[in-house]
């Protein structure tokens, strides 16, 4: 059994990795973002420990996971689309946000409260204040406030 501290160091470190990424990327103006590339590296992470945790060789739960986040990243996918107004990228956070919710049902289902908890504080972290980070780096880098990114 992995110890809370260490679920907390593992998926803190991967959603702050995800994000350092995903605010490059929204610097240079890509569709992903922060909160985008937080998620699907906190969800990869979450899908990793509850694995881990489900215990290795012929377990049933570890082919079934592997079903769920395929199956779930054609779901997320229907939500993406291109704005023809602005051609602008939309729904990539929702997409990773929906992909993640699916790694923390595996991890409910099969019990892992700790990394599901910690997961689950870590995704409102993310969401609430990701857009708000990546609005001041471009306030302060590119001076004019904007810091759309069409990835809501």
């Amino acid at each position: 059994m992995i110890e809370v501290n260490d679920i907390i160091l593992r998926l803190g470190a991967a959603a702050l990795i995800g994000g350092a990424i995903g605010l490059n990327r929204d610097l240079h103006h890509k569709p992903s973002g922060l909160r985008t590339l937080a998620l699907v590296a906190l969800g990869a992470a979450l899908a990793v420990v509850t694995a881990t945790e489900a215990g290795t060789g012929p377990n049933p739960a570890s082919p079934a996971i592997q079903g769920v986040l395929a199956g779930v990243g054609f779901l997320g996918a229907g939500v993406i689309v291109l704005d023809q107004s602005s051609q602008k990228v939309r729904g990539l956070t929702t997409a990773a946000a929906i992909w993640l919710t699916a790694c923390l049902g595996c991890a409910c289902g099969l019990g892992l409260w700790p990394p599901a908890l910690v997961a689950t504080a870590l995704v409102a972290l993310v969401l609430v204040f990701g857009g708000r980070i990546e609005k001041a780096v471009h306030r302060k880098i590119e001076g004019d406030g904007d810091g759309a990114q069409g990835d809501g």
